[in-house]
C-alpha cells in the first residue's frame, strides 16, 4: 500500500490509464473481428449495403487506432500495420 501522497496519486493515475487503454484496446480487437465477419459475408454477397457495413466498420477502427496512437495506447508503426491488413483484406475482397 502507497505510504505518502504522491504514491497515492500515481496509483489513481495508473487506474484511469489502464482503464483507458484496455477501452482503446478491447474496442479495436473487437471492431477487428466485427470486420471480418461482415468481410466474408461481404465476400459471398458483393452487395452495396454489404459494402457499406465493412467500410463503416473500416472507419470506425482507423479513428480508434488513431485516436489510440494519438495517446501513446499503440505505437504508430503497430497502427499502421494493422490499417495496411485490414485494407489490404477489404480491396482482394
Amino acid at each position: 500500500m502507497a505510504n505518502n501522497k504522491s504514491a497515492k496519486k500515481r496509483i489513481e493515475i495508473n487506474k484511469r490509464n489502464r482503464l483507458r487503454n484496455k477501452y482503446y484496446k478491447t474496442s479495436v480487437r473487437t471492431l477487428i473481428k466485427l470486420f471480418f465477419a461482415n468481410l466474408e459475408i461481404y465476400k459471398t454477397s458483393q452487395t452495396v449495403e454489404d459494402k457499406k457495413k465493412v467500410q463503416d466498420i473500416l472507419n470506425s477502427v482507423y479513428s480508434l487506432m488513431d485516436k489510440g496512437t494519438k495517446k501513446n495506447i499503440f505505437h504508430k508503426n503497430l497502427a499502421a500495420r494493422k490499417k495496411a491488413k485490414l485494407v489490404a483484406s477489404f480491396k482482394a475482397s
